[in-house]
């Protein structure tokens, strides 16, 4: 598989865990919506938002059931800042993050 942007890694996540590729620092807004302006050091943080590229069936209730993922893919979240495994695929990296960790979906 070539490095693309627009190809699925062959990775599918188990349970309740979803595949997210971490946004690039340049996708990420300098300035808040109410204006705030965002210092630079922020940069040298790990990002804590990325799009879903592949999400698991879902969390396995007691009784069997299996209870779907609240995200999709396609869907840019938000997650804990430390609450993902960091993975490479094919020199691309992706954190794969517990729906749990997941704060939210930026619309």
């Amino acid at each position: 598989m070539a490095k693309s942007g627009n190809k699925k890694p062959a990775v599918y996540p188990l349970s309740d865990r979803v595949l997210v590729k971490p946004l690039a620092p340049e996708d990420l807004a300098k300035k808040s919506p109410s204006g705030i302006i965002i210092p630079e050091t922020v940069d040298k943080e790990k990002p804590e938002q990325g799009r879903v590229v592949a999400v698991g069936r879902g969390k396995l209730a007691e009784d069997g059931t299996v209870m779907p993922i609240g995200v999709k893919v396609g869907d840019r979240v938000m997650f804990s800042k430390y609450g993902y495994d960091e993975i490479k695929i094919e020199g691309e990296e992706y954190y794969i993050v517990r729906e749990e960790n997941i704060l939210a979906v930026i619309r």
